[in-house]
């Protein structure tokens, strides 16, 4: 997987929230939040594995909205963070944080109610395997996103450290039909790419976000859109 060894390092992991998240970034985690929520609906009770879960972002969202949550991801760095974010807001006796493979999840078939991952397929090297993976250890939903080929996102891809795998709906489509996976909805968003908007202040991220969405409201903006969040059922 891209980056692997990068997202594993202790000073990566404890600046990472704060890098992405902070000023215009804060648009897009509220967006990647709504996105996840919308997607698993009410979460009481519910059992739910997010794959690469980082520092906990969702995977303590959950488990406040009542999920049973395990959270799993290859960087024990990260996990850390994750921790420590739990214990922060009171959730941590009732959460799994773990660390493990995307593409060998230990878990049975069928295991959870519901099954997610933001944040990582553009770093996926064998993005089928993750897929089918994810849909066999699920018994209902499977959610994730992807950063588009035709899009802004692809006019400054090559400069960044790692790059991102690129998606066009089609070969979504394809990985979706190959993992036994049915899509329920699909929303595409952002006409901006997400490292415009980590580069903002607050309040001029604002102003801009809502031409964003005007753009994407108009018959162009799903073409034009740099994110798509995939809600799929197995």
């Amino acid at each position: 997987m891209k980056g692997q060894e990068w997202y594993q390092a202790d000073e990566v992991a404890a600046e990472y929230e704060d890098k992405r998240f902070s000023g215009g970034g804060r648009l897009i985690d509220r967006r990647e939040k709504q996105a996840v929520l919308d997607a698993l609906g009410p979460l009481d009770g519910k059992r739910v594995l997010e794959v690469a879960c980082g520092t906990g972002r969702f995977t303590v969202l959950c488990a406040q909205r009542g999920a049973d949550i395990t959270g799993m991801d290859i960087s024990a760095a990260m996990l850390r963070e994750g921790r420590t974010k739990a214990r922060q807001v009171g959730v941590d006796d009732h959460l799994e944080f773990m660390r493990g493979d995307a593409a060998r999840l230990p878990f049975p078939d069928d295991h959870f109610d519901a099954v997610f991952a933001m944040r990582f397929f553009h770093l996926a090297d064998t993005p089928a395997k993750f897929l089918s993976e994810m849909a066999r250890v699920s018994k209902g939903d499977v959610f994730f996103d992807t950063f588009n080929r035709y899009s802004t996102r692809s006019l400054y891809n090559s400069l960044l450290p790692m790059g991102s795998r690129l998606y066009s709906t089609s070969e979504v489509r394809d990985l979706l039909g190959g993992a036994g996976l049915t899509l329920r909805s699909d929303a595409h968003d952002f006409v901006l790419p997400y490292g415009f908007y980590r580069k903002l202040p607050g309040w001029l991220a604002d102003p801009i976000r809502d031409a964003d969405v005007a753009v994407g409201d108009t018959p162009f903006g799903d073409r034009l859109a740099s994110v798509s969040y995939w809600h799929a059922h197995v």
